[in-house]
C-alpha cells in the first residue's frame, strides 16, 4: 500500500482554514480516498487538553512564552506518533489545520524566539513527518481580524488567548509565515483568501493536483529543517 499524502493548512487568523479543509476532504473523499482531519493543537486527548491551556487558560494560570513552546511541540509529538504516522502508513490522506509552520511563525517570529530553537524544536517533535504540501491561507491583519469578529459575533463566541494578542503580534505572525512561503517554496504555497470561496478553492485544488506521489521520499526531512538553511 502506498503512503498517502499529509497537507497542512497555515496562515494568519482569519484567513478560512477550517471551511477550506473541510471542503477538500470532501472533494478527496468523493474521488474514494480515506481523509483523515485533525487540528493543532489538539487531535488527541493529550493534545486536546493541551489546547484548553494554551488556548482557553483552563488552568488559570497565565502562561509564560517558554511554557507555551514547549506545550504545542508536546501537542505535535504526540499527535504525530499516534495519529499521523499511522495514518499515513495506511494510505490516509491526512489534512492538518495548523503544524510545525504556525509555531515558526507565532512563537519564533511573533515571540521573537531563535529560529534555530523552534526548528530544533519541532525537528525533535515530528521527526521524519514532514507535510507533502502546506497551504497558506494569506490575508491581511485587519481583514483577518474583521473576519474573526463577524464569526463570533454569528457564534456568540469570543477570541481565545492568541487571537487577543495586539495588532502588532500577528503583523509579525503574517510575515513570518510569508517569509518562510519565500524559504521553501516548493513546499509552502501562498493562497490569496481575499476572493469568491471557489476561486480560493480551485486554487487550493491546482496544488494538489501538482503533488507528486513520490514528494515524500524526494523530499527528505532534513532538507525541509535544515538549521543551516534558516541562517
Amino acid at each position: 500500500m502506498s503512503k498517502g499524502k499529509f497537507i497542512t493548512f497555515e496562515g494568519p487568523e482569519g484567513g478560512g482554514k477550517s471551511t477550506h479543509i473541510r471542503r477538500l476532504a470532501e472533494r478527496l473523499k468523493a474521488l474514494g480516498h480515506e481523509v483523515l482531519l485533525t487540528r493543532e493543537p489538539g487531535g488527541t486527548p493529550t493534545g486536546e487538553a493541551i489546547r484548553g491551556i494554551l488556548q482557553h487558560e483552563h488552568t488559570g494560570e497565565a502562561i509564560c512564552p517558554e511554557a507555551e513552546l514547549l506545550l504545542f511541540e508536546a501537542s505535535r509529538a504526540q499527535l504525530v506518533r499516534t495519529v499521523i504516522l499511522p495514518a499515513l502508513q495506511r494510505g490516509v490522506w491526512v489534512l492538518c489545520d495548523r503544524f510545525a509552520d504556525s509555531t515558526a511563525a507565532y512563537q519564533g517570529y511573533g515571540r521573537g524566539f531563535s529560529l534555530d530553537t523552534i526548528f530544533a524544536l519541532n525537528q525533535h517533535a515530528m521527526g521524519d513527518c514532514v507535510p507533502d504540501l502546506t497551504l497558506l491561507m494569506d490575508i491581511d491583519v485587519h481583514s483577518g481580524r474583521a473576519r474573526m469578529a463577524e464569526r463570533n459575533l454569528a457564534l456568540n463566541t469570543t477570541s481565545d488567548r492568541i487571537e487577543r494578542e495586539a495588532v502588532e503580534f500577528h503583523e509579525r505572525v503574517r510575515a513570518g509565515f510569508l517569509a518562510l512561503s519565500k524559504r521553501w517554496p516548493d513546499r509552502i504555497k501562498v493562497i490569496d483568501v481575499m476572493r469568491e470561496k471557489d476561486d480560493v478553492a480551485a486554487d487550493i485544488w491546482k496544488h494538489i493536483q501538482g503533488l507528486n506521489p513520490e514528494s515524500r521520499s524526494q523530499e527528505p526531512e532534513s532538507r525541509i529543517w535544515n538549521l543551516e538553511s534558516i541562517r
